[in-house]
């Protein structure tokens, strides 16, 4: 063609000027007359790309990359466009060549910075994008990819920083922003994360995505409402996206408004059948509703939709968890944290299973790693001292209980039997336990409950428990539960917990009218199968004791719920009526630190069976690693219960009793040394310490004989412990505590007429230590007296409290009949008053001390 090179020039010219129409025209004409011109097939290509013609722009294109020499600038365009047509490996081969002739080339360097970053290789789209800003530095969008590369790799503070250049060059990214936001609340910072949402929004009000972060960000900080009011944002700009229906749904679930919510994930689900955080969503709904197999159902959906959804994973272990399936809980949680490391939850989730298992390093572990990613959970802090407790690790200890106590005190949600272990009131433990039901148990569902009830000549009274097995409860309780007046009263054992096989699990199926082992199903099946059972009143032996299931009780399926024995406080819950109790555990001006209403038994509240039985077998004291001439204090508590304060009580009683040793139980090896270490800080040799094993209950009972003196626990006491070793015939020395947890060794003593044997301070608790142990003559007396008492005092009379604890049935029952609501009830004594012993010292009846029923037993 005749003047090639001045039609190519105007074309140019035009292309330049934006009249790429005009500029194609001219190209095709000199490509058609020479379609060896390179120049105009490669210009040709950019203005069919121009005009979307993607396919034919890549066959020019990709001609014009024949000339010669190679011109960096046709690769660069073409570049451009295999970006544009997403073939990310073809665009990464041709940046990688290019590079070797313009290895500066901001194109290349970027085009192949996308490539990489599109394919998920982000260890390379880093090297590539950082070779870029060394040569390029003002280049912005590589500072927002630089940042997006390291986040997908957890690089979390060199992300940022890099997002934070990009905004100084440009300010006004609200992309940036975004971004910024999902890296804090990735890391659980949230209060930035929700600036770094606003700061998008203040730039684009309508930007869809950060109103959707900024309503997760809210759900985290508790400001449900406003999340509400975020989502409804989000679906005011779109109203048919599905993770704004999520959003909203979390936060109603949030709100506990449980059926809004289940219809905010259905819309999600109309829009976008497989999308796996509204079936996880589903799911977190049926786990606060009880119905935990199906709420595994829809974790298993949102898995199947999506295996990498880490969420779906955690809600999963946690339904396991919630149905005591601990390994399977652990493979699920196992399985989030590989794909969230940051999921705090799971880390919490994955720590409870550990400390049920007794695995206290772990759980320690576990928490730890909850804490690291975000330090502001008094929770999980209180559950790291509890976990230390079992350790005996009292590093900080005084200032962690005072900072848990600040965190009830504040309205945080802690658990409570974590929290009755350290020093602590009545009225903050009735905070403690109120906060915990309101953040699980926030409204209240349809009770089961419908306020009929069956024609029935006997009271139906059914205990529910997952420790129907070898266990300090069945211990106390078997004969109780044989002992039942079956003329009057229909018994049900539900249980929750496992069947180890033993003569005990044995024993109590043969005890019952009826024994049902529920621990596969749902709290909402246990609770319907309560309703059909016809149950009276419903028992709760576990309280908030491990494998407790509250969720069943607070489904209201029974007429009367009755908290007793498992859990030294109150539920705090409005859906148990009573609490048993005697006048020592529960002091009459005590009673409005308990929600539910007080039942005051005339002895002790707590069931002992007289048929335990104890191993004919005589142990040694060399047996047991006891010196034969030594005075032998002990102490059977779990090792949580052992604190500083008691400690050193404790040690300053071996200081002034020569040769004198403390014989402990061992829950873990840690503890042992731990403790060995402190005697010898406080100035005792460690081998003064002595540690017990486990033992089959009949052997453990006549170990005792091997001691003197055993010496009580504050704040938490000795419980079944005390009860051991009365039936065993060694004196048990309490300081009367504050709480309940703190006085049912005192409850015990009054019972078997050995009210001596309670102090009320330290010093005289220390004193009467020393004092028994150093003259023979009185604690001989006091075993004798004990040994007198044993059979002929209402402690270990199984058939009497029997009788008591029906009278209390019996008169729960006569309230509910005339249809008066549950008040606290004074059971009347077996004895006269004169005849019973004096217990400690309590605070008058204050004129507002609560009305009462009195009962005569």
């Amino acid at each position: 063609m005749r003047d090639e090179g001045k039609i190519l020039d105007r074309a140019l010219s035009l292309h330049n000027k934006g009249d790429i129409a005009a500029a194609a025209k001219l190209y095709r004409r000199i490509v058609n007359a020479n379609p060896d011109n390179l120049q105009a097939l490669h210009f040709l290509g950019v203005a069919e790309a121009a005009a979307g013609n993607i396919d034919r722009a890549k066959l020019l294109m990709k001609r014009s990359l024949e000339a010669k020499p190679m011109n960096v600038q046709f690769i660069e365009n073409y570049a451009a466009v295999l970006q544009r047509a997403r073939e990310h490996e073809e665009l990464v081969r041709l940046c990688q060549h290019g590079l070797q002739f313009a290895p500066t080339s901001l194109g290349l360097l970027h085009g192949s910075a996308a490539g990489l970053l599109a394919l998920g290789r982000h260890l390379q789209a880093i090297e590539q994008l950082t070779r870029l800003l060394a040569n390029h530095p003002s280049h912005f969008p590589a500072h927002f990819m630089l940042g997006s590369a390291l986040a997908k790799t957890r690089q979390y503070e060199p992300a940022l920083a890099s997002y934070d250049q990009g905004l100084r060059l440009r300010p006004k990214f609200a992309e940036a922003h975004l971004d910024k936001g999902t890296i804090y609340f990735a890391n659980c910072r949230y209060d930035d994360a929700l600036l770094a949402y606003d700061d998008a929004l203040a730039l684009r009000p309508d930007y869809t995505e950060a109103s959707i972060g900024r309503c997760y960000a809210l759900i985290q900080l508790g400001r449900r409402d406003e999340a509400l009011a975020a989502a409804d944002h989000a679906l005011g700009l779109q109203p048919d996206l599905p993770e704004a229906w999520v959003g909203r749904g979390n936060a109603l679930l949030e709100l506990d408004r449980r059926q809004d919510a289940a219809q905010a994930y259905d819309r999600a689900l109309a829009a976008r059948q497989d999308l796996a955080s509204a079936w996880s969503g589903h799911g977190n709904i049926l786990l606060r509703s009880g119905r935990q197999r199906d709420a595994e159902a829809a974790f298993n959906r949102a898995i199947a939709a999506d295996a990498t959804f880490a969420e779906a994973w955690f809600g999963r272990g946690t339904s396991s968890l919630s149905l005591g399936r601990h390994d399977d809980a652990l493979t699920a949680l196992d399985r989030a944290l590989a794909l969230n490391q940051n999921l705090t939850g799971a880390w919490l989730a994955k720590g409870q299973v550990a400390y049920l298992e007794k695995r206290y390093d772990e759980a320690l572990a576990a928490w730890n790693h909850a804490l690291a990613r975000n330090p502001d959970q008094p929770a999980v802090a209180a559950a790291c001292l509890r976990a230390r407790m079992h350790h005996c690790d009292w590093t900080d200890f005084e200032a962690g209980c005072q900072s848990v106590i600040s965190s009830v005190r504040n309205g945080t949600t802690v658990a409570p039997f974590m929290f009755i272990a350290i020093p602590s009131t009545s009225a903050e433990q009735l905070q403690c336990a109120r906060s915990w039901i309101g953040h699980n148990f926030g409204a209240p569902s349809a009770p089961a409950w419908r306020g009929a009830r069956h024609d029935q000549d006997r009271i139906r009274i059914g205990y529910l428990s997952a420790d129907f097995h070898q266990h300090a409860t069945s211990q106390l309780m078997a004969g109780v539960f044989e002992q039942h007046d079956r003329a009057h009263f229909d018994v049900s054992a539900i249980s929750i917990g496992p069947d180890d096989g033993s003569d005990m699990r044995r024993r109590l199926e043969a005890a019952f009218d009826r024994f049902v082992d529920a621990r596969p199903r749902s709290d909402a099946e246990i609770a319907e199968l309560v309703r059909a059972l016809g149950i009276d009143i419903l028992v709760d032996l576990k309280g908030y004791t491990r494998d407790a299931r509250t969720g069943i009780f607070a489904m209201r399926p029974a007429p009367i719920q009755v908290n007793y024995l498992g859990f030294p406080g109150t539920i705090g819950a409005g859906f148990i009526d009573y609490v048993i109790a005697d006048r020592i555990v529960i002091p009459e001006h005590d009673f409005d630190c308990y929600a539910e209403k007080i039942v005051w038994l005339p002895e002790s509240y707590q069931a002992n069976d007289r048929s335990r039985a104890i191993s004919d077998t005589a142990p040694t004291r060399a047996e047991h690693g006891l010196p034969e001439k030594a005075f032998v204090f002990c102490c059977f508590n779990d090792n949580y219960k052992i604190t500083p304060t008691v400690f050193s009580s404790w040690m300053r009683i071996l200081g002034a009793v020569e040769d004198s040793v403390l014989w402990l139980f061992e829950d873990n090896a840690t503890a042992a040394s731990n403790l060995r270490r402190e005697a010898n800080a406080r100035g005792i040799a460690p081998e003064r310490l002595v540690f017990a094993r486990r033992l089959p209950n009949a052997e453990h009972l006549a170990r005792h004989r091997c001691a003197d003196l055993f010496l009580d626990t504050l704040p938490y006491g000795a419980h079944t412990t005390a009860s051991d070793a009365l039936w065993a015939g060694l004196p048990v020395l309490i300081c009367l505590g504050d709480t309940f947890a703190g006085r049912v060794g005192a409850s015990l003593l009054n019972a078997i007429r050995l009210p001596e044997l309670i102090t009320t301070t330290p010093t005289a608790y220390e004193q009467l230590a020393i004092q028994l142990a150093t003259t023979p003559a009185r604690l001989a007396e006091l075993k004798a007296k004990l040994a007198r008492n044993r059979l002929a005092t209402p402690l270990f009379d199984t058939e009497q409290f029997t009788r008591h604890i029906e009278a209390a049935y019996i008169a729960m029952m006569e309230r509910l009949l005339a249809g008066v609501p549950p008040d606290h009830i004074r059971m009347g004594h077996s004895m006269a008053e004169s005849e019973r012993p004096v217990a400690p010292p309590a605070p008058a009846q204050a004129a507002n001390d609560p009305p009462t029923s009195d009962i005569s037993a």
